[in-house]
């Protein structure tokens, strides 16, 4: 049998994860890569900026199949026309 392409969490469920985590977990994650920097000390501004953009990729990377379509319309809603 073919799988369905459905995604596992709802609309509104993948709706109000992608709130907390650009809102609670995104700070958290820039804390923490500035606090690691700081630890290690002052790297040369290339390196920094390097570590700086890859991290504000990688950031996302885990939470991809949330943003998904969040920005649309809620496809499970029914049109009342």
């Amino acid at each position: 049998m073919a799988e369905s392409k459905k995604p596992r969490l709802s609309y509104k469920a993948r709706r109000r994860w992608s709130l907390v985590i650009l809102l609670i977990g995104l700070p958290l994650y820039i804390v923490a890569v500035i606090t690691l920097l700081n630890a290690l000390g002052r790297p040369p501004i290339w390196l920094e900026l390097l570590v700086y953009a890859i991290s504000g990729v990688l950031w996302a990377l885990p939470f991809k199949f949330i943003f998904i379509g969040v920005g649309q319309a809620d496809p499970e809603a029914e049109e009342n026309k």
